[in-house]
């Protein structure tokens, strides 16, 4: 850290460096943010109080909506108290702290998909072992596994980025904390930093990345040898929606992040992090709420006074 005793201010660019676009990117995102906090806590309530939602599926999206929860608060309603009091200023153990969080629940959404694709294979792979093997004790363990390597490789990308040199220009163009921006902003050679950055992501990437193609391998191989067409259809209709989250997760996560520092655009930077950190936290609930007939019905009893 006392490389950085130059800058102890960033200056954060906010949603758009075009003011009039500021203002209304702040009301369309504001109504985002409450639809994502309503969105997501209804899951974490339902699935809490409907017994017949205790089940590892709805256990892991509960997580899920938890940490989509957590994501988005990291960096939103921060930039929304920014834009409006006009307060582009955050200090650097702020920036730090909001780099560490975001990252670590960004891990943590990767990890629990993994955990999930696991889950749905073990269902329809080996249904006659599930109950046993996706224990309530197992489901617990693959949560504190993801908590802590969430811990281990934001605590990574923090001391990553932050043991840079920043001397020269303050100004992150972007609307939060994040790695690509600031790795641009760095005044020293980010060579080293960046391929150590882009191993260490890569590598945890690709590999919850491919345990999950081959739990969907297992699963298509199964759903393809049910003779019933309405078999085969329930079966795959148990992890459509997370399907759905897996190619939403991987298509902006893998855009955002996984290229070079020398060809980081600030629009297109800043366009990814606001599908990946912003749309998809809202998104999710709707994902697994709409074609989810338990999931509704328990919504239905949470909020009993909205017309179905």
């Amino acid at each position: 850290m006392a490389n950085l005793s130059t800058v102890s201010v960033f200056i954060l660019q906010g949603f758009s460096t075009v003011p009039a676009l500021q203002l209304l990117s702040m009301a369309i995102f504001l109504l985002i943010y409450l639809a994502a906090v309503l969105g997501n806590v209804s899951i974490m309530i339902a699935v809490t109080l409907d017994s017949h939602l205790h089940t590892p599926m709805y256990f892991f999206i509960k997580h899920l909506s938890l940490v989509d929860l957590c994501s988005t608060s990291t960096t939103l309603p921060r930039a929304l108290v920014a834009t409006m009091a006009d307060t582009k200023e955050i200090s650097l153990p702020a920036c730090a702290s909001q780099l560490f969080a975001f990252v670590c629940f960004g891990s943590l959404e990767c990890f629990l998909i993994t955990s999930m694709a696991f889950d749905r294979c073990l269902a329809i792979y080996r249904p006659l072992t599930y109950g046993v093997t996706m224990s309530s004790q197992t489901c617990v363990s693959l949560v504190m596994v993801a908590w802590v390597s969430g811990l281990l490789f934001s605590t990574f990308h923090m001391v990553n980025t932050f043991s840079l040199p920043f001397c020269g220009s303050n100004t992150i163009d972007h609307f939060f904390c994040d790695i690509p921006p600031l790795m641009h902003l760095a005044c020293g050679d980010t060579q080293g930093h960046e391929a150590a950055g882009f191993i260490v992501s890569g590598c945890v990437i690709m590999t919850c990345f491919a345990l999950t193609c081959l739990s969907y391998v297992l699963i298509v191989y199964t759903v393809v040898h049910i003779r019933s067409a309405a078999g085969r259809w329930k079966a795959f209709s148990t992890c459509s929606s997370h399907l759905a989250t897996v190619l939403l997760f991987y298509g902006t996560g893998s855009s955002a992040y996984m290229q070079p520092t020398a060809h980081y655009s600030p629009l297109q930077g800043r366009m990814a992090a606001i599908f990946y950190s912003i749309f998809m936290p809202t998104l999710n609930p709707l994902i697994y709420s709409l074609r989810n007939k338990d999931m509704k019905a328990a919504l239905r009893k949470l909020y009993p006074q909205v017309p179905s």
